[in-house]
């Protein structure tokens, strides 16, 4: 794994341990609850460059870093979004994937009938978001590999996040109003269905997210 050092709380620092090749973070006890929205944001870039592609769900014999004991399959809910993880049985931490990791902060929300529809006009399959599965428009849309519902960036809550950020240089009605104008264009990119087929929904989006911050 690989450490990252980001801002926490009350002028913190959090290390949180990244490995690349089975998409997840590790979290010491409760560092989730304690990152900056700065940091936030950095993990989104994270999720964001690592693109689609296929890739196996976390191994149910994966082990805790720290003392080396099975973890155990968890399930939780956060306000309406439900999300798992992988605990150590004597609380060392915690290992969640990127995709549940988006769904602990709130920012996936289920597709509406009208966007599956719209997917289904330009798209036959697209590649599951959680796993890298590619799911069957015509005949479903949920991942028969891991069951995982299609499921896009909620964008107003991403506009939030970056909200909060902004406001420190700018008053908060421009930064909301400068943010909504720019999420704005996502879905007019014209590369935007071939991207989000291959690389899915959720990393489409948020690799379109993470393009925007860097043009700005």
């Amino acid at each position: 794994m690989k450490a990252l050092t980001l801002d926490g709380h009350y002028e913190r620092s959090v290390v949180v341990d990244l490995c690349q090749t089975c998409q997840a973070f590790w979290f010491d006890g409760l560092e989730s609850l304690q990152l900056e929205p700065a940091s936030v944001l950095e993990l989104f870039r994270i999720v964001g460059e690592a693109g689609g592609g296929a890739r196996a769900p976390l191994a149910d014999d994966a082990r805790c870093p720290r003392c080396d004991l099975q973890l155990v399959r968890t399930f939780d809910q956060q306000r309406q979004s439900r999300f798992e993880y992988r605990r150590c049985p004597e609380g060392h931490g915690r290992l969640t994937s990127f995709f549940n990791f988006l769904r602990e902060k709130n920012f996936l929300q289920p597709l509406s009938a009208a966007q599956i529809e719209d997917l289904r006009r330009n798209l036959r399959s697209i590649n599951c978001s959680n796993c890298g599965a590619p799911v069957d428009l015509v005949k479903s849309t949920a991942c028969a590999h891991c069951q995982s519902p299609l499921s896009i960036l909620d964008v107003g809550q991403a506009e939030r996040l970056v909200a909060a950020l902004q406001q420190k240089s700018m008053p908060g009605e421009r930064a909301k109003r400068d943010v909504s104008v720019s999420f704005g264009a996502f879905e007019r990119d014209p590369d935007w269905y071939s991207t989000a087929s291959s690389a899915g929904l959720v990393n489409a989006a948020i690799g379109a997210f993470s393009r925007w911050l860097v043009d700005r």
